[in-house]
């Protein structure tokens, strides 16, 4: 007797916890209000908007992405993935007519071998009167804070290179990414060398 007692109490339990998790208030369609009609006394000027009204996902802005070359260069071709190597080495992301220039490991000193390229850089912002911004990058070696903390040191003195050979001050701006956006994402010294870069995008 007691054992169908504990048996039917076991059947009424698991049922009432299988009405419970599979029961619940129903969802109910929400209705704007009519917006044509007017409450006695009352003067509302919202317009809610239909089904063919603006508020829709097809009439959203196209929002870029933080690594969209296109939204601040003129590099032209599209995404850095449809970009070929060349054109990455030669480029990176500034401006046309303005060239990356590299640096050695761990250094954010400008080598010599880059010289040429600051010159003609300087060369090409004297002739516009836009405000070029000089941005550090690192790759990945060390930790994101010193990353940060290199590629600002590497734009400083691109900056600094950029008014001993005649470009204004005040329209030279530095920003570091760090590693954080990184052209080539190989693990390779190759792909490591080609991060280690400051970037020159006219505003």
């Amino acid at each position: 007797m007691k054992k169908v007692v504990m048996r039917l109490l076991v059947v009424v339990a698991i049922t009432a916890l299988v009405a419970v998790f599979t029961g619940g208030c129903s969802k109910k369609p929400v209705i704007p209000p009519d917006s044509t009609k007017k409450v006695s006394g009352q003067t509302s000027s919202t317009d809610y908007q239909t089904d063919s009204g603006a508020y829709s996902e097809n009439s959203l802005a196209i929002e870029g992405t933080l690594d969209d070359t296109t939204a601040t260069s003129d590099s032209g071709s599209g995404t850095p993935g449809e970009q070929s190597d060349e054109y990455k080495q030669m480029h990176g992301r500034s401006t046309t007519g303005l060239s990356p220039v590299y640096f050695d490991f761990d250094q954010a000193i400008i080598r010599p071998d880059m010289a040429d390229r600051m010159i003609q850089n300087a060369e090409y912002l004297k002739q516009v009167s836009n405000t070029v911004i000089v941005e550090g990058n690192c790759d990945d070696s060390g930790t994101k804070e010193y990353n940060l903390a290199l590629g600002e040191k590497r734009a400083i003195n691109i900056r600094e290179y950029l008014i001993n050979l005649g470009v204004e001050a005040t329209r030279i701006r530095t920003v570091s990414y760090g590693e954080d956006r990184p052209l080539f994402y190989e693990q390779t010294d190759f792909a490591r060398s080609q991060n280690r870069r400051a970037d020159f995008v006219v505003d």
